[in-house]
């Protein structure tokens, strides 16, 4: 019986470790968050990769200012004799002349150049351009996904806030409910009344667990977004809904988005480069000069050897068909420049709308707090005038019920108001450049 004892316990403990372990619960601030959504964040690794190929294009760029430098090299063999005819005086070819069955040929030529048309410098100055770009796209997402981060906490903080609230109040309902039967056995409430109180427990039941629904999706969807196991149970800071601020004119926050919004910086960069590459198109009309230099060496055995033939000189060359060809490098180039100006208008006045739009959800979602607070506060004061009531035999049981009802939406509320407050604030942060990534 002590061996079976032993058994139940070393079982018990084994599944309440195992039960221990699927679901870890991890604490984070709203700041960790982000910085978690930033490190595991696919579109930024994306974003890094473009980074590279950029850096690639430019490194590929400044190699074209860099000496050619070729080396070659052959052996050849001849299996039947050929006719050499020389035409020097002094030297006879022709049947008579001497056996070649092979011949060695080896060279090393060297360009170094001096000028392009300006084609070289243009190509490395707009592929930095290009890489700047790069790199303010990527600031420009991280801010996007410290904003969904804070999104995705928000609604998690929510559903939380909402099963406490429904919890506490399902208790006080729960306890209500057996006063109500103890009063009904006495015959001192009707039965109907009684159950009318059942129904609105059960209908808090129900409330709950559509809050605990939330929360498990929500937690699951700020897992995934984390990078964390599915299993992780968040528990969220709600001292995040006070980060607010006041608010400041709408004519701030616009200038602030005209000198702080990364994707309006990476499009003026974009620009500069396109303007560089219609320079660059032009400039394939120009000729190009460059330093030439090489070196020759050839044997063929009993006739001939050369070695030390070394050349220097200039070399210049030009497209001639360029004279009858239109420039369709230009053409496309400066259609990139106007589509890029027409971006840049149609961004500037995307940039106006949303912080106007955000400007006014900000400040309506402040003034609702003010709203649910006041709403909050006449709930619970209507509850308990309701309360006293029904106590003294003045109200029914409709009424206090009705009142309980309504004191759990308005203090549900009231949370909602501040989360979503704060989330406002933060979003025309974002819409402005300003979103701090801690």
């Amino acid at each position: 019986m002590k061996r079976i004892n032993n058994s139940v316990i070393a079982l018990s403990l084994f599944v309440g470790v195992a039960n221990a372990n699927a679901q870890e619960k991890k604490t984070l601030s709203l700041d960790e968050a982000v910085q978690l959504g930033i490190q595991n964040s696919k579109n930024l690794k994306i974003d890094a990769a473009k980074i590279e190929e950029a850096t690639a294009d430019l490194l590929e760029a400044k190699n074209k200012q860099l000496p050619e430098l070729k080396v070659s090299g052959s052996y050849m063999y001849l299996p039947i004799k050929p006719n050499v005819d020389i035409k020097l005086p002094g030297l006879s070819g022709g049947a008579g002349g001497p056996e070649i069955h092979q011949v060695l040929y080896g060279s090393a030529n060297l360009s170094v150049p001096i000028y392009s048309g300006g084609r070289i410098k243009y190509g490395i100055q707009s592929a930095k351009y290009l890489v700047e770009a790069s790199k303010l796209s990527t600031e420009n997402d991280k801010i996007a996904i410290a904003y969904n981060v804070a999104q995705a906490y928000n609604n998690l903080f929510k559903a939380n806030q909402s099963i406490k609230v429904f919890e506490e109040n399902l208790a006080a309902s729960q306890k209500r409910d057996e006063t109500f039967l103890k009063m009904e056995n006495n015959g001192l409430i009707a039965r109907n009344d009684r159950l009318k109180a059942n129904l609105q427990t059960s209908n808090i039941e129900l409330q709950l667990l559509e809050a605990k629904n939330n929360y498990n999706i929500a937690n699951i969807n700020m897992d995934l977004l984390l990078g964390l196991s599915e299993t992780t149970e968040l528990e969220v800071d709600q001292n995040y809904i006070e980060e607010g601020s006041e608010v400041k004119p709408v004519v701030f926050y616009v200038n602030e988005a005209r000198e702080n919004r990364k994707d309006l910086q990476a499009l003026a960069q974009q620009r500069k480069a396109a303007e560089l590459g219609s320079k660059a198109a032009k400039a394939e009309n120009l000729p190009s000069l460059a330093f030439t230099g090489g070196y020759v060496a050839a044997d063929i055995p009993k006739f001939l050897t050369v070695y030390n033939a070394v050349n220097v000189g200039i070399g210049i060359s030009y497209n001639l068909s360029n004279i009858w060809k239109e420039n369709s490098s230009l053409k496309q180039s400066q259609a990139r420049e106007k589509q890029l100006a027409a971006t840049d208008e149609l961004l500037n006045d995307n940039i106006k709308l949303d912080v106007n739009r955000e400007y006014q959800n900000t400040d309506y979602s402040k003034k609702r707090i003010a709203v649910f607070e006041k709403s909050a506060e006449q709930a619970n004061e209507n509850y308990r005038i309701t309360k006293n009531k029904y106590d003294n035999g003045l109200a029914t049981m409709t009424e206090l019920l009705d009142a309980d009802a309504a004191q759990i939406a308005a203090n549900v509320g009231v949370i909602n108001a501040k989360a979503d407050a704060a989330l406002a604030y933060r979003k025309l942060l974002q819409t402005t450049g300003t979103l701090t990534i801690k």
